[in-house]
């Protein structure tokens, strides 16, 4: 392992959410040192996710002009992980072994992909280690 964490959809989407200050302030904390620190990472299906809500379910819904440039400034630089066969025969060994949905074991075959030792999510169980990645909940208390 290489100190790579991968950062699921929901941490970008908190960053945009300011009803929940505390969440917001850890996503755009872990965004930051994301970027910055070069141990950040997401995948194709984080980009399509997060463009998708974001131009959907945000209380201001991004515009095409406001998806390139979050797209340019954040997603680009940490996408380094994308669909292949390989993935989805991972994400299917997953799914089988720890029965995780199909969406779910994509996200942790990506980290697992990226050699991750973190994967930072609100929606799996936190703390669980499978082969050698940690899913963390970054706003449990």
């Amino acid at each position: 392992m290489n100190g790579n964490y991968f950062l699921d959809t929901n941490i970008l989407v908190y960053s945009f959410d300011s009803t929940f200050p505390a969440k917001q302030a850890e996503a755009l904390r872990l965004i930051k040192n994301a970027l910055h620190g070069g141990k950040g990472v997401i995948s194709s299906q984080v980009v399509q996710e997060f463009i998708n809500v974001a131009t959907k379910k945000f209380d201001v819904p991004f515009s095409l002009q406001d998806c390139r440039k979050y797209f340019d400034t954040v997603l680009a630089g940490l996408c380094r992980v994308f669909s292949s066969l390989d993935l989805y025969k991972q994400a299917l060994d997953i799914m089988e072994r720890w029965g995780y949905s199909h969406y779910d074991s994509l996200i942790i075959a990506a980290a697992l992909q990226a050699d991750c030792e973190v994967l930072y999510s609100e929606e799996l169980h936190h703390h669980q280690k499978i082969q050698g990645l940690t899913i963390i909940d970054p706003f449990r208390k």
